[in-house]
C-alpha cells in the first residue's frame, strides 16, 4: 500500500508529456475517490480495508503523475470538469458491489498491461510504472477474486455480476484509444491481451464476455478530451468542496 502522504515514486528527469501524465494521473485520482466512497458502507469489514488500500495505492500514483505536471493540489481541486482527462469508466458511480467489481476488473486489467509495457521502456513514466505495476497486480487479483465469487456464487450474485459487466462494457473501448505522449505505447495494442485476461476470468466465473455495443448502439468516449458523464460533475463537487471552501488554509 502506498501511504496517502507520499507519492509512489518520481519519474526520471527530462520532458514529461503533459497529456499522458494528466490522463494517467486523472484515471488514478478519480478511481481512488470512487473507491473511497465505500468507506463505512462496504459489504464486509475486510472490504473496508481492501478497497481503502487500493484507493490509497491509486492516490499515490495520482500524486506522482500530477506533480510531474504542476501543483498536485491545484490540479486535483481547482480544475474544472472539462479539464480532467480520465476515461469515463473510472468516473462511473459505484452502484452495487458487483458494479464496483466489474469496473475494477475492466480498469485494473488495462492498467496492469499498460504499466507493464511502460516499465519495459526508458521514458519518463518507466520508474513509476515499474513500482506501480506491483500494486496494480494486487488490484487485479482482488477484482478477479470477487468476480469469481459473485459469478459462480448464488443465482442472485451471478445475475448482478452479469448486469454490471454488461452495463459497463460500453465504457471499455475508450481504454484503447490513443494517448498523446505515452512513451510510444499504443493502448490499442493492449486490447487482445486485455480481452484474453478478462475473458478468461469471466469463463471461470461462469460468465460471458459482453460483445458489441449496448443495445442502444452507443459506446462511451471523450473523457480524454474533457467530455464527462453527468455523475462526474457531482463527484467532482464533493471531492473539491473542502479545498475550495477554505482557499490557502493550512492544517
Amino acid at each position: 500500500m502506498t501511504p496517502a502522504t507520499t507519492p509512489t515514486t518520481r519519474a526520471s528527469a527530462g520532458p514529461v508529456p503533459v497529456p499522458a501524465a494528466l490522463a494517467l494521473g486523472d484515471d488514478a485520482l478519480v478511481l481512488a475517490h470512487r473507491l473511497g466512497e465505500w468507506a463505512g458502507s462496504a459489504p464486509v469489514l475486510e472490504e473496508e480495508v481492501a478497497l481503502a488500500n487500493i484507493a490509497l495505492d491509486l492516490l499515490g500514483q495520482a500524486r506522482t503523475l500530477l506533480s510531474l505536471v504542476g501543483d498536485e493540489d491545484e490540479l486535483a481541486y481547482l480544475r474544472e470538469e472539462r479539464a480532467f482527462r480520465n476515461v469515463q469508466l473510472v468516473e462511473r458511480p459505484n452502484g452495487d458491489f458487483a458494479h464496483t467489481i466489474a469496473r475494477q476488473l475492466y480498469f485494473s486489467a488495462y492498467q496492469y498491461l499498460l504499466y507493464a509495457r511502460l516499465a519495459e521502456g526508458d521514458g519518463p513514466f518507466a520508474p513509476l510504472a515499474a513500482k506501480a505495476v506491483k500494486e496494480v497486480a494486487y488490484h487485479l487479483d482482488h477484482a478477479e477474486h470477487w468476480t469469481l465469487r459473485l459469478g459462480d456464487g448464488t443465482p442472485e450474485s451471478h445475475e448482478r455480476m452479469r448486469r454490471a459487466l454488461d452495463a459497463l462494457w460500453r465504457y471499455t473501448d475508450e481504454l484503447f484509444r490513443p494517448v498523446e505522449g505515452l512513451d510510444g505505447v499504443d493502448p490499442a495494442a493492449l486490447r487482445e491481451a486485455w480481452t484474453d485476461r478478462v475473458g478468461g476470468t469471466l469463463r471461470q466465473a461462469t460468465l460471458e464476455l459482453p460483445t458489441g455495443p449496448a443495445s442502444d448502439a452507443w459506446t462511451a468516449g471523450g473523457g480524454r478530451q474533457g467530455v464527462h458523464t453527468e455523475p462526474f460533475g457531482r463527484m467532482l463537487a464533493e471531492m473539491q468542496h473542502l479545498h475550495r471552501s477554505h482557499p490557502g488554509a493550512s492544517w
